[in-house]
């Protein structure tokens, strides 16, 4: 009787040791574990990966501690007082020349190096510091102020370098290393996964689609490698999501395959070309998709296109939506604005939008992006809120048209937005100039209410509106 009991016992432990080892297969051969990957990459890997101690003694200078270079004034976790605690280069107060530092990593043997933008830019002096032990003087050879990357080189020979992978061939889930120096401290080495693809909107620059990572990022981490399983740099390390300066379990990097492409064009040319097609773009809410007719919340909505720009040339209109891009769904405006950036002057784009509930096909041939303007910001005198929108209107007088910049623009100024209201929570503010109502033009009170009145009061009204430079669709039900 006691045998049987044993031989059951001895076969279930033979049975759990095989499901054990199905469990850690894949493919039939074992998976290899996790130190084993990290020690043979970290060793390929942190020769190529560099010091980088910078001085600049430019007074009030933006390249730290700011984001001037960006066209974004909106309050976000990546303020100025962030760039001062990720990245260490202290307050804009005029004071002695100054010292900052970060990473980099070798691209090439005879001595190009890729780092951050923020890191070099308007510096009087950058020394490179090598694994080895050496130090180099180095040249920026260029700044992309739109991706915040930077190419320098050092005077150099025979250089461990790494090689750019493929970004767009990660996966989320896969293993990953930051190495950087930290607090000084070379050649540290963090592990995590991809935790996402594609992050946009977090007001960093004006191309956005960063890799979010688990990898622990600390200050100085700044311009250094984020490496796959295959000793490959798939990303450079920008930035942590903090409101305090101290990691929390979020940071992201510039994908590898932005990196190449400006790299490449710094070489080859000194600068950098961006694609522009001259429309301003915004997502789709519910609001505005019941506003337009659509079926659903999807595509981005041009509210705005440039006289004599490549999109004006191809036949696009204020208010179409563009639900496709050479045959590629648009997820979002920023990753939309993107794709665009990325083009190379003089390619073109395929589109597929709706106008008038209907869908049409146009080409559009793409130039070259300009600098943006920044929009400014305004007050007014207040006027009676209109009943039920929660907002007052006001005629275009020649002492708004000269406080606002207002050139020969036809429209009513909003003077009031009533706290609490459906216009305040849509995003209408004190000053915006209210060009259309449900796609009619108005340029006097009078007609801005006979529009208003015209109107069907159980659809959201859709207003075109132009603060400063910035023109937008907002649209939302008035309360009755």
């Amino acid at each position: 009787m006691q045998l049987p009991n044993l031989m059951n016992k001895i076969s279930l432990l033979i049975a759990a040791m095989l499901m054990t080892a199905n469990l850690n297969a894949h493919d039939g051969v074992l998976l290899n574990q996790p130190s084993t990957n990290f020690t043979s990459v970290a060793k390929a890997s942190i020769p190529s990966v560099v010091s980088i101690r910078v001085r600049e003694n430019k007074k009030n200078s933006s390249s730290w501690g700011s984001r001037d270079d960006y066209d974004d004034d909106q309050e976000s976790d990546f303020g100025s007082d962030f760039w001062k605690k990720f990245f260490g280069f202290g307050d804009s107060s005029p004071v002695e020349p100054r010292e900052g530092q970060g990473s980099g990593f070798i691209v090439s043997a005879d001595g190009y190096i890729i780092t951050n933008g923020h890191v070099v830019k308007d510096t009087s002096e950058i020394v490179v510091h090598l694994h080895n032990g050496s130090e180099f003087l180095a040249k920026v050879i260029g700044v992309d102020g739109n991706t915040d990357i930077a190419l320098i080189k050092i005077e150099a020979t025979n250089l461990p370098f790494l090689k750019l992978g493929n970004s767009d061939a990660i996966e989320v889930g896969e293993w990953v290393l930051a190495i950087g120096t930290p607090i000084g401290l070379e050649a540290s080495v963090t592990s995590g996964i991809v935790s996402a693809k594609g992050r946009n909107n977090l007001s960093l620059a004006r191309v956005e689609d960063f890799i979010q990572t688990d990898a622990a990022l600390y200050l100085g981490n700044s311009g250094g490698p984020l490496i796959n399983m295959a000793a490959d740099v798939i990303g450079i390390n920008t930035a942590i999501a903090s409101k305090t300066g101290g990691y929390i379990g979020m940071g992201f990097a510039i994908p590898s395959n932005i990196a190449k492409n400006v790299m490449d064009q710094l070489i080859s040319k000194g600068s950098v070309s961006r694609g522009f097609i001259g429309v301003l773009l915004q997502d789709v809410s519910p609001e505005l998709a019941e506003s337009f007719g659509l079926g659903k919340v999807e595509g981005a909505l041009i509210a705005l296109v440039s006289p004599g720009s490549p999109a004006e040339k191809a036949g696009i209109r204020q208010g179409d939506i563009i639900l496709f891009y050479n045959k590629m769904p648009v997820t979002n405006v920023a990753a939309l604005r993107t794709v665009i950036a990325m083009l190379a002057p003089g390619s073109t784009l395929q589109f597929s939008i709706i106008r008038d509930r209907q869908q049409r096909e146009i080409t559009v041939q793409v130039g070259e992006l300009a600098e943006p303007v920044k929009a400014v910001s305004t007050a007014v005198h207040t006027d009676p809120i209109v009943e039920g929108l929660g907002l007052s209107v006001s005629n275009i007088s020649p002492e708004l048209a000269l406080k606002l910049g207002l050139h020969g623009e036809r429209g009513v100024i909003v003077t009031k937005v009533d706290a609490g209201s459906n216009a305040k929570m849509a995003g209408m503010s004190k000053g915006a100039l209210i060009v259309s109502v449900n796609q009619q033009k108005v340029d006097s009170v009078e007609s801005f209410q006979k529009a208003i009145q015209a109107a069907d009061p159980d659809r959201p009204f859709l207003f075109l509106v132009k603060v400063g430079e910035v023109v937008k669709f907002i649209s939302f039900k008035a309360k009755k």
